[in-house]
């Protein structure tokens, strides 16, 4: 996540202090990822330090404005018209887990990834029941008509979409991983069939045939 450029996109749209951009953010993007409000001075200082913000007084209770600068401005629009880079994958602490599992004998895999699904399941319906509340307050915002519903809600609308469609991914993985690992250990049993089989074959070939008594 960018503070910087989310710093940035906030005072692009007015001047504010700390206390206001954080709760901003917070606001529109549901408290999805909380912001420190050491972070939130910290990146400013940095901000002001490379010319993409100045202060701009006080607002009378000694709270510091902040203002965008006209190369900040040019920093945050670049940011919004370039897509974001996927380099490195994010590190995903599910798929390390199972990773791991897969290779220690004493880890149940399969009820790892149960009481994963089982968890992620209540987290999507929890996730559904925040975005019927956020539409309807959003109202007619996202059809584009002017003064209806609540901006923030829709913003917050698009962040628990977002939510969703990966948690949903998450679910569509676990199914994928309980299949695959049930492909595996249904191989491992046939080869283990055959291999037993191929053992008792050759054990068989190679024992002393009985000897014939004539009378």
């Amino acid at each position: 996540m960018s503070i910087k450029h989310s710093l940035l996109a906030l005072l692009h749209e007015s001047p504010r202090y700390g206390y206001q951009l954080r709760g901003e953010f917070e606001e529109r993007t549901g408290s999805t990822w909380p912001l420190n409000i050491g972070q939130v001075y910290t990146t400013l200082d940095r901000l002001e330090r490379d010319e993409l913000v100045e202060k701009n007084g006080d607002d009378g209770e000694g709270h510091v404005i902040y203002s965008i600068t006209d190369a900040g401005r040019a920093e945050v629009l670049g940011w919004f018209a370039a897509p974001v880079a996927a380099t490195n994958p994010p590190r995903n602490e599910l798929a390390i887990k199972l990773a791991l599992a897969l290779t220690i004998d004493e880890v149940d895999v399969s009820a790892v990834v149960q009481a994963q699904r089982s968890a992620s399941m209540r987290l999507l319906q929890d996730y559904t029941r925040q975005r019927r509340a956020a539409a309807t307050n959003a109202g007619t915002q996202l059809s584009g008509a002017p003064g209806s519903g609540d901006p923030n809600d829709a913003a917050w609308l698009l962040v628990l979409d977002s939510l969703i469609f990966t948690t949903e991914a998450e679910v569509r993985w676990l199914d994928h991983c309980e299949g695959w690992m049930a492909k595996r250990a249904a191989s491992a049993r046939r080869a283990k069939t055959i291999a037993a089989d191929k053992t008792a074959a050759v054990k068989e070939a190679s024992a002393p045939a009985d000897k014939v008594v004539f009378p």
